[in-house]
Formats: C-alpha cells, sequence, structure tokens
C-alpha cells in the first residue's frame, strides 16, 4: 500500500506521486501518515517535511499552510515550498546565519511586528537549511 501525496504552493506543483510514509511539521507537533490513516485536516507550520520513496527520504522545506488526508491521499497545500534537494546548502546556511543576527536584535525588545517578522524570517531560513543539508 502506497500514499498519493500532492505538494501544492500557490506558483507550482512542488511534489505530485506516490509514498510510503509522510512526516508533516503541523502546528502541533511532527505528524506521521501511513497508509490507512484516519482522514483529517490540520494546519501545517513552517517546517521540513519529510516522504519516504522507494525507501529512500526526501526533504521538502514548507512555509506554512494546510494538509488534508482522505483515504489514502494526502494533499499540502502551503504558501511556498521547495524540494530539499533544490536548495543550495551553502546559500541556505548564509541565510539562515543572517536571519539569527537579524533576530538577535530584537531578543530583548518585548513582541512587536519587526521582532514577529524576524521569527518568521528565521524560521524560513532554519527551514530551507534543514530540508538542503538532509541527505536524499
Amino acid at each position: 500500500m502506497s500514499l498519493t501525496l500532492r505538494v501544492l504552493a500557490p506558483d507550482q506543483s512542488v511534489f505530485d506521486g506516490t509514498a510510503e510514509e509522510v512526516i508533516l511539521p503541523s502546528t502541533t507537533g511532527l505528524l506521521g501518515i501511513l497508509p490507512g490513516h484516519i482522514s483529517m485536516v490540520t494546519a501545517i507550520d513552517i517546517g521540513v517535511m519529510r516522504v519516504l520513496v522507494d525507501g529512500s527520504w526526501r526533504s521538502i522545506a514548507l512555509m506554512g499552510g494546510f494538509a488534508e488526508v482522505e483515504s489514502d491521499d494526502v494533499t499540502v497545500l502551503v504558501n511556498g515550498a521547495e524540494l530539499g534537494s533544490k536548495i543550495d546548502e551553502t546559500s541556505a546556511e548564509v541565510q539562515l546565519e543572517k536571519a539569527k543576527t537579524e533576530f538577535s536584535q530584537f531578543e530583548d525588545s518585548v513582541s512587536s511586528t519587526d521582532k514577529l517578522k524576524a521569527q518568521q524570517q528565521l524560521n524560513r531560513a532554519r527551514a530551507r537549511f534543514q530540508a538542503a543539508k538532509t541527505t536524499d
């Protein structure tokens, strides 16, 4: 048995195929999906989705959205996504360090719009770096 997985961003179809297992970064923690999973809808956080295809794991950086599981069909609708294999690890690491530096300027401040934006940028950069670093 396998899952049919579709990962859709506003500008592209990032993944459309079969998978043996999917691990989603939901807003309540990591969520594993295997064939026969109950039907559900969940919110997706910024993070790395792992997909088991033909015995090897692939990583996809997700930028938040929703996922629906229905009869071994998994549809992931996100604000943005990138295959880990297509992300340049060196440039992702540079972006992560830059985001860490920018966020550190707001560490002592009380919650503000700029601090929230810096946190989101840090989360995106971290997800891209983790997806790029994971061997596919």
